[in-house]
């Protein structure tokens, strides 16, 4: 397993929402994030970019159609929102506005969870990844973000994982430091190569058959790594 579960962030101002949500999340292996209006989930977003979003359009600070397009200006994940307004065009327009799925209250859990899968699916297939890829006999699921080899599972720190899996979505191209240490670490760090360095060998001591000689996670002298042998 991982070091972490996807984190999907709940702004919604009312309290049993959370009170059930929540740990249905937990239960489905996700780590649920509580924001109880627009503004702190917005900081949320901001802060740490959460793997998706479920928001309430009817927050007491600002309407969640703003809130939404204010989250697309920096954020590209999932976003399912979830409300009482059963009007068509309310619907219409939070889709125009960037969501990705609209949910009616009240609803049921496993409702929602099956369209949280699917958004999530959905972002891998648009940015090119496979929700799941087989490199060798490292399996690595990019979905529930679970890592394994020869069928046990592995366990990753989350800056390792953040690591393979941007390798992942090179879809076997090679990736330049730079790439990888902004993509990683963020802007601020993409010098950084030694820091990378130290991470690819990191990973490499608990995915590769022979750290020495890598199949796994190829590099290119000078220029970056690339995921080999995809399958």
């Amino acid at each position: 397993m991982t070091a972490f579960r996807p984190r999907i962030l709940v702004i919604d101002d009312e309290p049993q929402i959370h009170r059930f949500l929540g740990p249905a999340l937990d239960a489905a292996g996700y780590e649920p994030i509580r924001a109880d209006d627009a503004t702190s989930g917005l900081r949320e977003i901001a802060r740490k970019p959460p793997d998706a979003v479920v928001l309430d359009l009817g927050l007491p600070d600002m309407d969640g159609k703003e809130a939404l397009a204010r989250a697309r200006a920096f954020y590209d994940g999932p976003v399912i929102i979830l409300s009482a307004r059963d009007r068509e065009t309310e619907k219409i327009d939070a889709l125009d506005a960037g969501a990705d799925d609209y949910v009616e209250k009240p609803f049921g859990v496993g409702e929602l969870l099956a369209r949280l899968r699917v958004a999530l699916r959905h972002r891998l297939e648009r940015q090119g990844s496979e929700p799941a890829l087989q490199v060798g006999d490292v399996e690595i699921d990019l979905v529930n973000r679970r890592i394994s080899k020869a069928g046990v599972p592995v366990k990753l720190s989350p800056k390792e994982y953040d690591l393979l899996a941007s390798l992942a979505g090179g879809n076997g191209r090679v990736l330049t430091h730079k790439q990888i240490l902004t993509a990683v670490w963020g802007p601020a760090h993409e010098h950084d190569v030694q820091y990378l360095r130290v991470f690819v060998g990191q990973l490499r001591q608990k995915l590769e058959d022979d750290p020495a000689e890598p199949k796994l996670i190829e590099t290119e002298p000078g220029v970056g790594y690339r995921l080999g042998g995809l399958v």
